[in-house]
């Protein structure tokens, strides 16, 4: 995966990033044509707005079809993937922001209490779309005024028209509670899990009954949960420096090469090109380039 742009109709680039002037954002800005976004799921918002192009998003409800003009809302923890809708694939700017930087916004501008979650998970709004864009122009040229600006006015619009508080938890059912137990489990022995087999034995209850709760309560099967799981934790450990072998090794990976596959079909970019950016944001704070 190329870390910048390059010529070419077929030519893929990412850019994953933080800007020291919004804490609690990440910035994704790419074009993508063969790349696809694995089952996966974020701590998390995710704001997406596409340029050029078309991506399919796969959520637990169906495919949508982001198209220029659109904005895609996801809410955390909701598991989806992502490939190219046409065989040009696409071209997009996608905003991270944090559930802390969520709620600030939505308790100073808006009515709506408790946690706080988006009611549609794509509309047509083309303003607002500009704006998710404007926010990475703003970051790019390190504009920290800017930057901070548009993307309070683009989340408090998006939660103003869409937004509701997300349903409290149901009581735990026993499905529910193995499910929990099952994921306490893995987060705990990442690094050697156990089989599937031993793991529902340990718990008391049968492997497939062991599958079937836990895919209703994380919308996937452990070994993506885990798989997912592991690449949040590697993304932790590069940005505290750690090299991309190491981290491969700590969450479990065979080798690098199996961490740099299912990281760059979550993340969007390879672990290397990852840190290199964490690096350039946290130790010289200066503002990245385009």
């Amino acid at each position: 995966m190329a870390s910048g742009r390059e010529n070419g109709r077929d030519s893929e680039w990412a850019r994953h990033w933080q800007f020291p002037g919004v804490p609690g954002l990440d910035l994704l800005r790419a074009r993508y044509v063969r790349h696809s976004f694995t089952r996966h799921s974020h701590e998390g918002y995710v704001l997406g707005a596409v340029r050029r192009g078309v991506e399919d998003v796969v959520m637990p409800e169906g495919t949508i079809r982001a198209r220029p003009g659109t904005v895609v809302m996801i809410n955390p923890e909701v598991p989806h993937s992502a490939h190219a809708g046409v065989p040009e694939g696409w071209s997009y700017a996608t905003l991270y922001p944090s559930t802390a930087l969520v709620a600030s916004i939505a308790r100073e501008e808006t009515t709506l209490r408790g946690t706080v979650g988006f009611a549609e998970t794509i509309v047509e709004d083309e303003d607002t779309a500009q704006l998710v864009r404007a926010v990475h122009r703003a970051a790019e040229e390190g504009n920290a005024l800017a930057a901070d600006s548009l993307l309070r006015v683009a989340v408090a619009r998006l939660l103003r028209r869409h937004g509701q508080p997300l349903p409290r938890r149901e009581p735990l059912t026993a499905g529910t509670r193995t499910a929990a137990l099952a994921r306490e489990l893995l987060q705990q022995r990442m690094a050697e899990p156990p089989s599937l087999e031993q793991l529902a034995g340990e718990l008391g209850t049968s492997p497939f009954a062991l599958l079937r709760a836990f895919k209703a309560a994380y919308g996937m099967p452990p070994h993506t949960w885990l798989t997912n799981a592991r690449v949040r934790t590697a993304r932790r450990l590069l940005e505290s420096g750690t090299t991309p072998a190491a981290a491969a090794v700590t969450v479990g990976f065979t080798d690098q090469p199996h961490l740099n596959r299912h990281f760059t079909r979550i993340v969007g970019v390879p672990p290397g090109a990852y840190r290199r950016e964490r690096a350039r944001t946290y130790k010289t704070g200066e503002p990245p380039g385009p």
